[in-house]
């Protein structure tokens, strides 16, 4: 995994304990899908997933020490560091250790990309079969709760809900409505 420059073996990716990532949500990531093709692994929309990045950053008021470049390529590093065809890429942003408190400016802003392989995020016959989803008793958050643009750790409590209820009641996923009622989302992913 790489953390601030420098790669460091899985079981030694840690924060603490206190920091106020783990306290308070207090990170933002993204999520990327790197496929295996005839010419090596391709990472799908690099840029515009770690702009995304850097804007939630900017929401957030951490910002990274590693500019457009150095993120982008961080990642295709870690895929090639850990030999990685057909992938799932999380580049992370968070508060760590520092304040104890909501006042984040003594916790560190610290940057790190991990990869693993992954498969079909519903299972591998979601693709041919299809699955069974459920509109959730949960809903997404109101626009004017919390910054919805950003992509923050935070945010996916309420994901977890919806995702532990689908399964519960014995669907595959769950799909979230908005406030006014219209389809939002699934749990973790978009709806078209």
């Amino acid at each position: 995994i790489w953390k601030e420059g420098e790669f460091v073996p899985w079981a030694d990716a840690q924060v603490h304990l206190l920091s106020l990532a783990v306290q308070f949500g207090t990170s933002v990531f993204e999520g990327i899908r790197c496929y295996q093709t005839s010419r090596g692994p391709a990472i799908f929309r690099l840029p515009e997933h770690i702009r995304r990045l850097r804007d939630s950053c900017a929401i957030y008021r951490m910002p990274p020490a590693q500019d457009q470049a150095a993120l982008e390529e961080a990642c295709r590093a870690v895929v090639r560091r850990n030999g990685l065809g057909d992938c799932y890429i999380r580049p992370m942003v968070l508060r760590g250790y520092g304040s104890a408190g909501l006042n984040p400016e003594a916790s560190p802003v610290e940057t790190w990309v991990a990869a693993w392989p992954w498969g079909t995020y519903l299972g591998p016959e979601a693709l041919e079969r299809g699955v069974d989803v459920c509109v959730s008793s949960w809903q997404r958050a109101a626009p004017n709760t919390f910054p919805v643009s950003a992509k923050a750790g935070g945010h996916y409590v309420n994901a977890q809900l919806i995702k532990m209820q689908a399964l519960a009641d014995g669907y595959a996923e769950g799909i979230a409505l908005s406030p006014g009622g219209l389809v939002s989302e699934g749990s973790g992913q978009n709806l078209f």
